[in-house]
């Protein structure tokens, strides 16, 4: 908080100064190795090979945090299948390069929210996908709102974004982040050296990529006139902007968007980038957005809904040798997941429609399971009537019955969005957050108990 303060007050020598406090506290470090011990890639190593497992690899691990004869090591470089078939290159540091990194997050992070878009909402504490879908409509649903919608793509943002411009234009420790930036990457035991981009998988990365990419909205918005009802939200890389005409998108947002983005050592995808009407719709971070007879409806994306239940499908297919216990445990915390991400859209109808393509999904898994079967003996084993519904699929064994969960049984709830102003690095919003968090656990524990009877019970 006190590096925030500094910075809204331009004290940027003190912000250093703290952040030099702040980076050489022991309990800091304690909370960075902390982070890299317990995130999700705990368990995937560098070109080391070491993983730290052992509370003595831990304390080790802190007392090596210090700046004096710290030497980066090159990233080890794999693919993952993105959503279009692709594969994204990921860079995965060593573990002591990755706790370098979080203890030197803690001390950045406050400057990058203070210094934020305040409609960007990827990778910002607090904040959520749910956030970027709800500001949508607040700008979107009205009568008089804007019609047309400009959705912008990046080229390869993580790995064009220029190490000149972020070396003059963050406050960090200039040594340590030209080092992250110039590691290179190991592939097949070829070192290949690292010119431009920040690597996806480090811990600091994606607080890089938000600085990189800050300060778009303030140029657009103080170029704009009030009738030209331009709005810009973005969340992580992925944008759009709004504004009352095609003309304005084209002559006077994309410009000012392309010069922004050069400065930076990024280029706007003129293939994937386009503009539409609120009328025709357009998809944005999973969800599908359109007015119908000028009433703005949010829907789950076609093309999310495909990929789920196909992912469902092959799941009912691979476990065609496991028990109905073992497939309910399998499916529930897919479904419920899935369920809970888009209970904040209009989605009740696409709920229905999911569960009934799970049914026969399962249905046709009972018939293989049982081909000498007539339809009573399988229905009398794996369906039971729960309330006033019938053919709930489930399975009884040593008293405990488990039922598979439906996703029309989630409640739908709109979502209340975060003050566009607010970071948890401000005092003034201390209070705000806690009541925030308590209010968000109570509707949690309301739409869980909702779904007890579709648990183990």
């Amino acid at each position: 908080m006190r590096i925030a303060e500094a910075i809204k007050l331009g004290r940027y020598g003190r912000a250093k100064a703290l952040q030099w406090l702040l980076t050489h506290s022991f309990y800091a470090k304690l909370l960075a190795i902390k982070r890299v011990t317990q995130n999700k890639g705990r368990n995937t190593p560098g070109i080391d090979r070491i993983i730290w497992r052992t509370s003595r690899q831990k304390m080790q691990a802190v007392k090596r945090l210090k700046r004096r004869g710290y030497r980066s090591l090159p990233l080890r470089r794999i693919y993952i299948p993105k959503k279009n078939g692709t594969l994204r290159p990921l860079g995965i540091p060593t573990m002591i390069d990755r706790g370098q990194q979080a203890l030197h997050l803690l001390a950045l992070e406050p400057i990058a929210e203070t210094k934020g878009d305040k409609n960007s909402y990827g990778f910002r504490p607090k904040r959520s996908i749910h956030d970027a879908i709800e500001q949508c409509f607040k700008v979107l649903a009205r009568k008089h709102s804007s019609k047309w919608i400009l959705e912008g793509d990046i080229k390869s943002c993580f790995d064009k974004i220029s190490h000149k411009w972020l070396l003059e234009n963050t406050i960090i420790d200039k040594n340590l982040l030209k080092q992250w930036l110039k590691a290179g990457y190991m592939e097949k035991n070829i070192f290949h050296c690292t010119e431009s981009g920040s690597p996806q998988g480090g811990i600091i990365s994606p607080t890089l990529a938000n600085i990189t990419l800050d300060g778009l909205e303030t140029i657009l918005k103080d170029k704009a006139k009030p009738k030209d009802k331009i709005n810009y939200l973005r969340y992580a890389d992925d944008w759009i902007c709004t504004a009352n005409s095609r003309e304005i998108l084209e002559e006077k947002v994309l410009p000012n968007v392309i010069n922004f983005l050069n400065e930076r050592g990024l280029e706007l995808s003129m293939e994937k980038t386009r503009i539409s009407h609120i009328d025709d719709g357009f998809e944005f971070l999973g969800y599908n957005l359109r007015k119908y007879n000028g009433k703005l409806l949010i829907k789950p994306a076609k093309k999310g809904i495909k990929t789920f239940l196909s992912n469902i499908r092959k799941t009912i297919k691979s476990k065609q040798a496991a028990t109905a216990e073992q497939l309910i445990h399998t499916l529930n915390p897919k479904i419920q997941g899935w369920a809970n991400h888009y209970r904040r859209c209009v989605a009740k109808k696409t709920f229905c429609q999911i569960d009934s393509s799970i049914f026969t999904a399962i249905w046709k898994w009972t018939k293989r399971k049982h081909r000498n079967k007539n339809v009573s003996w399988i229905r009398n084993k794996y369906f039971t009537r729960i309330g006033l519904r019938n053919w709930c699929f489930f399975s009884r064994k040593d008293n405990k019955t488990s039922v598979l969960a439906l996703a029309s049984n989630t409640s739908i709830k709109r979502h209340v969005k975060i003050k566009a102003d607010a970071t948890p690095y401000d005092p003034e919003y201390q209070e705000y957050f806690l009541k925030r968090e308590r209010k968000l656990r109570h509707r949690e524990s309301i739409a869980g108990s909702k779904l007890i009877g579709f648990r183990k019970t």
